[in-house]
């Protein structure tokens, strides 16, 4: 007998692990999740500076990498997404915003019913338990912990300083009534530690329900049909292909890059693509990995010689020791850190609707992703551009669920993103030539010898690449839309039973870090599911 359950959902990220969690609530309902990586649940994820994902290991990592970018003078882009249980939340800087109202306000003046600022609210707080307690825009009776961070380092205040001192405003809660000012990230962390959405809303679970299963290290391979309704998935698990049955829906939520690879090896997409590989046409959907949109950004790195930072030197060596007890004994200190520990939202132009760039303040030299490293202490600063104009496309290398897709984020296909980057990278410049930070500079790294525009334009091409916010490939959208693939229920046009949970449905992306936008539509996906299944049930 073939394992059956009502709903099966391909892919254990931010929103496939909320979905999952949200779902398994109805013990009436059975629920699988499956997760190509690993629990999710070692000490080099739940400890928040023990980050390895940058490194070049595919440890909790898919690693990929883009095809050669013509607006980065050829280079590939690397591509980190989470391959554990979490998915890229098991990895990430934990960086807690939600983007500007007006994001999602345009969502559904594109047509997406039930997508606009004030309906997704009620989501982001349910799924939210802010320390700081709840109000008009927290929740603090969720499952997703949102702490400030316990770092207690000084640069915090050296940061605030220098915004004041380059007349930006200072702001306290990037998630409240304004998100444009400077200031300190609050992160997703439950008393020093990561808080993934895996051990938010899967971890508490495992073995406690038993509608909730969950398959690790099991791989899919392709969606099954039985004519235009989905009902089950091929997987490969422990060398052996086998399938798993679904009684009422399947749900891709693989993420930006997957969902609509899984798609396309499953006949639905374009059609003269799929043909031209050989895949039988199931859909002709033509917007399946097409609208791919990511945050271009830039980096800015300084040597400081300050154990406050993060480095590489025996005073530093000395000082991390210490920092581990104290993290052992307090859940305190460096050991705390996301990295990104401060950074905000700037608008390039005063008549600007809503900010144009976001800032990313890094305790450490990041340097090619964090790959390449420095015998030293500095300080870095990340810019990058919130809604670039630019499009791309994941595309099929081949008929084989091995072969990563081809990746192309179109980085700077749009002329006016470099120009606006340009301005960005001036902007940023002013916080960093502040007094108090720029009096404590041993080397500019970077930027030393940029001054004019032309500069500016080839060092932005020289040195950017993703802030690893992917979107954008499985489009929400109604029928008149040529490029949607999913309708406002997520469900994927022209099949049945098959819906996309994950950031691929966004229409456009939003202003600030993904991963608290994905967890709230795993939230709403859940409620589409459990009236839906309601409904099939009277």
């Amino acid at each position: 007998m073939e394992p059956t359950f009502d709903v099966l959902i391909i892919g254990g990220g931010s929103a496939g692990c909320t979905l999952a969690g949200r779902l398994s609530e109805d013990p009436q309902l059975s629920v699988a999740l499956i997760e190509a990586g690993g629990r999710g649940d070692s000490a080099l994820i739940t400890t928040p500076a023990a980050v390895i994902a940058m490194l070049p290991t595919r440890i909790n990592n898919w690693a990929f990498e883009t095809v050669p970018q013509p607006g980065l003078n050829g280079r590939r882009g690397y591509q980190p997404r989470g391959r554990a249980l979490g998915g890229s939340s098991a990895m990430n800087a934990m960086i807690y915003t939600r983007g500007h109202p007006a994001d999602y306000d345009h969502w559904a003046e594109l047509g997406n019913a039930g997508w606009s600022y004030a309906e997704v609210l009620p989501y982001f707080k349910r799924a939210e338990c802010n320390s700081r307690g709840a109000d008009e825009y927290h929740g603090d009776a969720g499952p997703l912990g949102v702490s400030d961070l316990r770092t207690d380092n000084p640069f915090h205040d050296i940061f605030r300083r220098a915004a004041e001192e380059a007349e930006f405003a200072l702001n306290p809660d990037f998630n409240g009534a304004q998100q444009e000012g400077l200031g300190v990230y609050q992160v997703t962390q439950v008393s020093g530690e990561r808080c993934s959405a895996a051990r938010a809303y899967l971890q508490p679970w495992l073995g406690a329900r038993p509608n909730l299963h969950v398959l690790t290290q099991t791989r899919a391979q392709r969606i099954v049909f039985e004519g235009r309704r989905a009902v089950g998935i091929e997987v490969l698990r422990g060398g052996q292909r086998e399938t798993l049955r679904a009684r009422r829906e399947v749900v891709l939520a693989a993420g930006a890059f997957q969902s609509p690879q899984l798609l396309m090896l499953s006949g639905i997409g374009d059609g003269q693509a799929l043909q031209g590989l050989g895949i039988e046409v199931r859909h002709h959907l033509p917007g399946v990995g097409r609208n791919l949109q990511d945050h271009i950004d830039f980096i800015f790195g300084y040597e400081v010689d300050s154990l406050d930072l993060i480095g590489f030197s025996p005073r530093g060596t000395l000082r991390m020791l210490r920092e581990f007890g104290r993290y052992w004994r307090t859940r305190r200190g460096m050991l705390t850190t996301n990295y990104a520990e401060c950074g905000g939202f700037l608008r390039l132009w005063p008549e600007s609707r809503v900010p144009d760039i976001q800032l990313h303040f890094v305790v450490g030299i990041v340097d090619n992703h964090a790959r390449t490293l420095h015998l030293a202490h500095g300080l870095s600063c990340h810019v990058c551009l919130l809604h670039p104009k630019s499009r791309g496309a994941v595309t099929l290398a081949s008929p084989d669920t091995a072969d990563p897709p081809l990746i192309d984020p179109a980085f700077y296909a749009e002329p006016d993103d470099l120009e606006r980057m340009v301005e960005g990278f001036k902007l940023t410049r002013r916080l960093l030539d502040a007094p108090s930070l720029a009096r404590l500079y041993k080397r500019d790294l970077f930027t030393a010898d940029v001054h004019d525009d032309a500069q500016i334009r080839e060092v932005l091409r020289n040195r950017g690449d993703t802030v690893y916010h992917p979107v954008g490939t499985c489009k929400m959208g109604n029928g008149n839309d040529p490029l949607a693939v999913v309708d406002a229920q997520l469900r994927v046009h022209g099949v049945e039973a098959l819906r996309v949970v994950d950031a691929s449905i966004m229409p456009t992306i939003i202003g600030g870090n993904t991963n608290a936008p994905t967890i709230m539509i795993g939230e709403r996906a859940a409620d589409l599911i459990k009236a839906s299944s309601a409904a099939s049930s009277r």
